[in-house]
């Protein structure tokens, strides 16, 4: 079983996937029905791939009907981010951060009551496995929008609008190091 990190949002989880190299490659399992405790009582029906350019912004969005997004990076890097503002939520305002990609190989989920988004940090093409526990209804589909750039998403460290290029130039700074 996976490792698991806890992020201070309830349900936001991330754990680290086993790679198992030989003189081939290496194979990594992404999801398991076993990993119940990544799952819980999660039942993932759909799966898609998304790429995304560098420095491009996914976001915002998030699911009123319950859906849970499960993310894996399996090329370049990706930031993840999620944002609580749900009344009487006690983390109402937190922002969680999670940097990954496809050295690091790792299952990010995101409970949908969150504005949640992507940005491509890395300096090529990222792709990510998305695995839902929602079917995708094209004639009513489940997500509430908001602008990338949205200003009511406060940034609780800094008490303006939301900066996604903030933690990318710190990691562009420690990967020229």
């Amino acid at each position: 079983m996976p490792e698991e990190a806890q992020y201070g949002l309830e349900g936001v989880r991330l754990y680290e996937l086993k790679k198992r190299p030989d003189e081939r490659g290496f194979f990594a399992e992404v999801l398991r029905q076993d990993w119940t405790e990544l799952l819980g009582g999660d039942k993932v029906v759909q799966a898609a791939l998304s790429m995304s350019q560098p420095g491009i912004v996914r976001a915002w969005h998030r699911h009123a009907r319950g859906q849970i997004d499960y993310l894996v990076v399996i090329k370049g890097v990706v930031k993840i981010v999620a944002y609580d503002d749900l009344d009487g939520s006690p983390t109402r305002g937190k922002v969680v951060e999670i940097v990954t990609g496809e050295e690091q190989l790792r299952v990010v989920r995101i409970p949908g009551c969150y504005w949640h988004g992507t940005k491509n940090v890395g300096h090529e093409a990222s792709f990510t496995l998305y695995f839902f526990t929602r079917l995708y209804d094209y004639a009513n589909p489940d997500e509430e929008r908001r602008p990338w750039n949205d200003p009511n998403i406060i940034d609780p460290r800094t008490n303006q609008a939301y900066d996604w290029n903030r933690y990318t130039k710190q990691y562009e700074q420690q990967s020229e190091r």
